[in-house]
């Protein structure tokens, strides 16, 4: 992970960790905005978000949603030269939304509780970091060994 990755991640997992306190779904996204540098001095976060589903009765308001959502609207460009730092896989929405506004890169904190549209993503030439972070996926696991009703239901099933 280059220390733009660094950046987006702890602050999807900060976003994640308020999500689990407050009884939700523990997904937290980032969008980084960082052009064609690596630098961190020159990266700007540009929106982040957690999954709010349970606690806004949504149906749509995963963390990667939320967190474009909190970016309000951007020109094209900028989404082009940005990427989504993501605590999971991405669902096939998400997914849908990361193609629609062509982010070229993912950063996935876990994908070993579950595997959403990574390869679908892949296929259309997204750059995908499995960073296999041991807090992402021990959050993951406790949510959904606690409540199984509800992570079934974020994903659909």
């Amino acid at each position: 992970m280059d220390a733009i990755d660094k950046l987006g991640l702890a602050t999807a997992l900060a976003k994640a960790r308020k999500s689990y306190q407050e009884g939700g779904i523990p997904i937290g996204a980032a969008l980084i905005h960082h052009g064609s540098s690596t630098a961190v001095g020159d990266a700007v976060v540009l929106g982040t978000g957690h999954n709010s589903r349970i606690q806004k009765s949504s149906a749509t308001l995963h963390g990667e949603i939320a967190a474009l959502e909190d970016c309000g609207r951007l020109k094209a460009g900028v989404y082009q030269k940005s990427t989504m730092l993501t605590l999971n896989s991405p669902c096939l929405m998400c997914t849908g939304a990361i193609l629609l506004y062509k982010i070229p890169r993912v950063v996935i904190g876990e994908n070993k509780n579950w595997v959403g549209g990574e390869d679908l993503l892949k296929s259309h030439g997204v750059e995908i970091i499995v960073v296999d972070d041991e807090e992402c996926k021990k959050l993951m696991e406790a949510f959904i060994r606690e409540k199984p009703d509800e992570w079934n239901e974020d994903i659909g099933e």
